[in-house]
C-alpha cells in the first residue's frame, strides 16, 4: 500500500486508525534512537530514514538522485513493516536481533531479508527496535554500503 503522502506527518495522518498509534510510536523510537546524521523523509511511499545527499552526495546506486536509504516503515495491507538494510548486510547484527527478539516479544519473528513484519501492532517490541536503530552510525552505514558495492564490482 504505497502512500502518496509528501511529509512524514501526512503519512501518519493518512493511516487507518488501527495503525496510527503503532506507526507513531515506531516513528518516535526512530527519531529518539537513530544516531545523529540520519534524516527522516518520505521515500518509496513510506516513512524513510536516510543518509542525506549533504552527507553522502553519491546517493543510492540504483538511483543517485535518491538519498542513501537505511530504514523504512510502511503500513502494508496485512502488517506494519520495518525495513532495516543493516540487518540484510550485517550477519552479526542479524544474529543479535534474532537472538534478542524472543526476549522482547511473545510473537514469532516474521522476517524477510531486511523486512520485519508485525501483524499485530500491539506486539511490536519498541524497546528492541530502538536498540536496533542505535547500533549503526551514518559513517558505519556508508562504510558497510560501500563495502558491499565494491564486492559486486
Amino acid at each position: 500500500m504505497k502512500s502518496t503522502a509528501t511529509t512524514p506527518k501526512e503519512y501518519v495522518e493518512n493511516l487507518p486508525e488501527d495503525r496510527k498509534k503503532a506507526v507513531t510510536e515506531l516513528r518516535k523510537v526512530m527519531l529518539r534512537n537513530l544516531p545523529k546524521g540520519f534524516k527522516e523523509v518520505i521515500g518509496y511511499g513510506m516513512l524513510g530514514y536516510v543518509v542525506p545527499h549533504s552527507t553522502y552526495p553519491n546517493g543510492y546506486h540504483c538511483d543517485p538522485t535518491v538519498p542513501l536509504p537505511f530504514i523504512n516503515i510502511a503500513s502494508q495491507k496485512n502488517f506494519i513493516a520495518l525495513y532495516h538494510m543493516g540487518l540484510y548486510m550485517n550477519p552479526a547484527l542479524l544474529k543479535w536481533f534474532t537472538t534478542e527478539y524472543p526476549k522482547h516479544s511473545k510473537a514469532k519473528l516474521d522476517m524477510g531479508k531486511s523486512c520485519i513484519r508485525f501483524k499485530k501492532p500491539e506486539e511490536i517490541p519498541f524497546k528492541l527496535i530502538g536498540e536496533l536503530c542505535s547500533k549503526i552510525t551514518v559513517e558505519k552505514w556508508i562504510s558497510m554500503y560501500e563495502g558491499v558495492l565494491k564486492k559486486k564490482k
